[in-house]
C-alpha cells in the first residue's frame, strides 16, 4: 500500500460561506472513506500563513501571507492509503469542494525520514 496526500484547494470566501455544509459533507466523506484515510485536517485562513524562503546567504527571509498568491487556497488536507494512484483517484473524487479542486501526490518515503 501506498501512502498519498490529498491537498484540498477552494476559494477561501466560500469556505466561510458554506461552513456547516461542507462539515456535514467532509463527515460524510470520512465515514465512507474511514479505511483508507491515515490523517487529515482543515487549515487556518490563508491569512495565518507565514512563508519562508533562503536568503541566499545562509539565512531565511520571513513574509507573512502564504508561498504564491493564488485565486485557491490550500484549504485543508487528507492523508490516505491506496493500492495505487487510480484507488487513490477514486478516493480524492469524493472530497468534497466548493470551487476548487484537489491534488493527489504519493508520499515518498525517503529512508530516515520523519514520519
Amino acid at each position: 500500500m501506498t501512502q498519498y496526500l490529498v491537498l484540498i484547494y477552494q476559494d477561501e470566501r466560500l469556505i466561510e460561506e458554506h461552513t456547516a455544509e461542507m462539515g456535514q459533507k467532509h463527515q460524510a466523506f470520512i465515514a465512507a472513506n474511514g479505511p483508507a484515510l491515515r490523517g487529515g485536517n482543515a487549515l487556518e485562513p490563508v491569512g495565518t500563513a507565514t512563508s519562508l524562503r533562503p536568503d541566499g546567504a545562509g539565512g531565511f527571509v520571513v513574509t507573512d501571507g502564504p508561498f504564491a498568491e493564488t485565486k485557491e487556497q490550500l484549504g485543508g488536507y487528507y492523508l490516505i492509503e491506496a493500492e495505487d494512484l487510480d484507488a487513490a483517484i477514486a478516493v480524492a473524487k469524493q472530497v468534497p469542494v466548493d470551487g476548487g479542486g484537489v491534488e493527489v501526490r504519493p508520499i515518498w518515503a525517503v529512508p530516515g525520514a520523519v514520519g
